[in-house]
């Protein structure tokens, strides 16, 4: 069972995550050690070849892992990414972007999860990421 529900998570996201609430970021699903989260398609976020800009998939990846870090923890709203590798499989179909992420491993210190974007509606990965997060003491 999660430490976190989808509720409070959308509280922290209004509340304290003002770069997610403008992405309108919405939690699909929220259980221990997984979270999905959406995104919905905006024109602005296209860079030039017509493509998702990378940004946009690095904070909507860093905002799922941020849910999985407290799925486990509770409200650990200090804890904090150290690293972030993305790799960028193929070009984003102009659609809703959707991350799933999972805990691969939870330590005392760090916690090390991955996380798989998709184009909404597609099955096929657009972007794979591995994130480590600094969790306070």
């Amino acid at each position: 069972m999660s430490r976190i529900t989808a509720d409070e998570f959308r509280a922290i996201i209004r509340e304290k995550l003002p770069i997610a609430a403008m992405m309108e970021a919405e939690v699909v699903s929220l259980e221990e050690g997984r979270a999905a989260v959406r995104i919905p398609f905006r024109a602005d976020w296209l860079r030039p070849g017509g493509t998702i800009s990378g940004p946009v998939l690095m904070a909507l990846a860093d905002l799922a892992m941020y849910a999985v870090v407290m799925s486990l923890l509770g409200r650990v709203e200090a804890a904090v990414t150290t690293n972030l590798n993305i790799n960028f499989l193929r070009k984003p179909a102009p659609a809703p972007l959707l991350a799933e992420g999972r805990m691969l491993r939870l330590g005392k210190s760090l916690a090390v999860g991955q996380v798989e974007l998709f184009s909404e509606g597609d099955p096929e990965m657009v972007a794979h990421v591995t994130a480590t997060y600094s969790i306070p003491r």
